[in-house]
């Protein structure tokens, strides 16, 4: 990939690498993982469970207390990488906020809702309690909440599913951060819980000018909410695109796999649905090749042994072949016809 920036890049990623230790060895989550968010854009990084996603936002925020990350993160114009901790918790919340999978899980069980809002804002803007309450209050009225000023005396328990998200989405956006990363925020509502959350996490990009990272397995939520689409295979980008290009023209035939997937409405009810043979590669004996090699069904229709042997020897790289639509496929063989679309 190039190194020059566009000029509205809000984070920059560079060789991202992230590995944890572990007694059978090192094993590599995250490997020399690129990619730019920009202002007031989502890129939504989707992959099979165990792809690095979630590790790559934890390693953005510095959270990883385990493992050895280098690579560059960039976070408008500040190296984030090899900061110490007091450095990064005055960058996290004011200048980059995440909201987590379960926020029940990610609320204090002992404390009003309310007073959880406001104590992260004070510890960003050194406000008094009355105007942390305050600000606690509006941020619930900002996220839709009914009646903010009784629900911030309540506790995570007293609230559903989805206005438990929108609890944390409030407190994500309290102190008013440039880049908010949403790990899977969606993935234990229903469906129309959903839809409500999705709409607001664009409403409030949309108001603010906010940079999001949309990290998901799901495509729908991808083709929804999402301006640019990194593909993550094994620990690595599979592919990287404006999502109308990624829909449209598939290159990798992991991403081709994953949309083969999905059900569609013109399937016929008796037809299975399509899953993509084999399971995720193992991070801790990784295969020299390309990861994805032993399940690739472009791999299968090979015609001769020379592409066979390149896909398990050498492993492909983003910034090498491009498909049709010009955009990075780390793929020997990108866009191969043979792969149903």
């Amino acid at each position: 990939m190039s190194e020059s920036l566009p000029p509205d890049s809000l984070l920059s990623v560079r060789d991202l690498t992230v590995t944890f230790p572990t007694k059978h060895g090192p094993v590599r989550a995250v490997d020399s993982l690129s990619f730019e968010v920009r202002r007031g854009r989502t890129l939504g990084i989707v992959g099979e469970s165990g792809s690095g996603k979630s590790v790559t936002s934890l390693a953005v925020l510095g959270l990883h207390a385990n493992a050895r990350v280098s690579g560059s993160v960039i976070l408008d114009g500040q190296e984030l990488t090899g900061r110490d901790e007091r450095e990064l918790n005055r960058l996290r919340g004011r200048k980059m906020a995440m909201i987590f999978q379960d926020p029940l899980s990610s609320l204090h069980p002992y404390y009003t809702v309310g007073e959880q809002i406001a104590e992260h804002h004070r510890v960003h803007f050194r406000s008094g309690r009355r105007a942390a309450r305050a600000r606690a209050v509006e941020a619930l009225a900002e996220v839709g909440i009914p009646e903010p000023k009784r629900r911030a005396g309540e506790y995570p328990h007293q609230f559903s599913g989805g206005m438990r998200q929108r609890v944390m989405i409030a407190m994500a956006l309290a102190c008013e951060p440039e880049l908010l990363i949403a790990d899977e925020p969606t993935t234990a509502l229903d469906v129309t819980v959903q839809a409500q959350i999705l709409e607001l996490i664009a409403r409030l990009q949309e108001q603010r000018g906010l940079a999001v990272v949309m990290i998901t397995h799901d495509l729908g939520v991808v083709a929804r909410v999402a301006h640019d689409v990194l593909v993550m295979y094994g620990g690595r980008a599979a592919e990287q695109a404006p999502v109308d290009t990624l829909f449209a023209s598939p290159a990798h035939p992991y991403t081709r796999a994953l949309l083969d997937s999905l059900p569609r409405l013109d399937d016929d009810d008796d037809e299975p649905l399509r899953a993509i043979p084999g399971s995720p590669p193992s991070l801790l004996t990784p295969a020299p090749g390309c990861a994805f090699a032993p399940r690739c069904p472009r791999l299968a229709a090979a015609s001769f042994d020379g592409e066979r042997s390149r896909c398990e020897t050498e492993r492909p790289e983003l910034d090498g072949p491009t498909g049709p639509a010009g955009h990075p496929v780390a793929c020997h063989f990108p866009a191969y016809e043979g792969i149903s679309s």
